[in-house]
């Protein structure tokens, strides 16, 4: 432990909220120093990352959908866990290494976030990757944790607090109380499905093709969960499906709407399951507490409305939805010595 103390002095920790869209990286005392989205660039056919391995983030982002065929864009991450191995610790690798500097000679501590209702193999395939990538320790902490600290909930005392974290690939779902998790439930629905819902009503109802980032788009300017005061349009350029020729459409909110319906019904669901499973003394403080939500799921317009019907319960919007689970990791991070007994942890193995 002194020894570990010590090192700590010369390396910068860190607090990664590995996400299947955005990874987010926070530091000890500075917060969140880097948000980026999960996206490496590599030649085809190859594990080999473009420009020197900097093809990363924000970089790789601009080129989903946009490829020549000798470049591919992938997100290593699918609903929330990982699906390519060595995508991701090259991933890994460059944000830690552009967080941490190359002049550092003891490797960071590393706390990252991951859904709670991942299996024990995908457990050990984030701390493999973490290791691989240049960590010294790597510690695991449960996201509906992190999310209900970033939250500011009172998850440490003696009442029920309740968080919704409704992230790219996965939603979780949590009572927590007495700093431990009373009862949740995880799915592997979220943002993504949102797209791929826009995506699929568009080529069924319109014979027009369109990629996840234009699908988006059409979710953040016009999409809901309920009906909007005033209803909205927008053009949507794509490929026909039979000509084979770039086509522009006119879409409505109420059709989006009603194209979101199948993932949306399937949170409300996982929240309801949550809530049946809670002990009665934890349900009955829900009424009073209300439930929390946050991700970038959250931001959905009316979705806090819609779920407040469901149950019957409160729901508030977490302050900046997006950023919860990485705020909660960082305070994880800067209390580590406190909660490290209670995260998941491996040590690297020096040859």
């Amino acid at each position: 432990m002194f020894r570990d103390a010590i090192l700590g002095k010369f390396s910068t920790d860190m607090g990664i909220d590995l996400g299947t869209c955005n990874t987010l990286v926070c530091v000890r005392n500075e917060g969140i120093v880097l948000n980026e989205p999960s996206v490496v660039a590599v030649r085809k056919g190859t594990n080999i990352v473009l420009n020197n391995g900097s093809a990363v983030g924000e970089v790789a982002k601009e080129m989903l959908g946009k490829t020549p065929g000798s470049i591919t864009a992938i997100r290593p991450l699918k609903d929330g866990v990982i699906s390519d191995f060595e995508i991701t610790e090259a991933m890994l690798s460059y944000f830690i290494k552009k967080v941490h500097g190359r002049g550092r000679l003891v490797r960071p501590r590393v706390v990252i976030s991951i859904p709670s209702g991942i299996t024990e193999v995908e457990r050990r395939a984030v701390i493999d990757s973490a290791e691989r990538a240049g960590a010294r320790k790597v510690y695991l902490v449960d996201e509906p944790m992190a999310a209900g600290i970033g939250a500011g909930l009172p998850i440490t005392e003696p009442t029920a607090s309740m968080i919704v974290d409704i992230g790219g690939g996965t939603t979780e779902v949590a009572i927590m109380s007495l700093a431990d998790i009373s009862s949740c439930s995880s799915i592997r629905v979220g943002g993504d499905d949102f797209d791929e819902s826009i995506i699929s009503h568009l080529k069924r109802t319109y014979n027009l093709l369109i990629g996840e980032a234009r699908a988006e788009k059409v979710k953040i300017q016009i999409g809901s969960a309920a009906p909007l005061g005033e209803e909205m349009t927008m053009e949507v350029a794509g490929r026909d499906t039979i000509s084979g020729l770039p086509r522009k459409i006119v879409i409505t909110s109420e059709e989006i709407r009603e194209a979101l319906k199948e993932p949306i019904s399937q949170i409300i669901e996982c929240v309801t399951v949550t809530l049946e499973k809670a002990e009665p003394e934890l349900a009955a403080d829900l009424i009073d507490n209300g439930i929390h939500i946050c991700g970038g799921g959250a931001m959905l317009r009316s979705l806090d409305k819609v779920l407040s019907q469901a149950t019957g319960i409160s729901v508030t919007i977490a302050d900046d939805p997006l950023t919860c689970v990485a705020r909660g990791t960082n305070v994880y991070l800067e209390n580590l010595e406190q909660w490290k007994d209670t995260m998941d942890q491996a040590d690297y193995t020096w040859d």
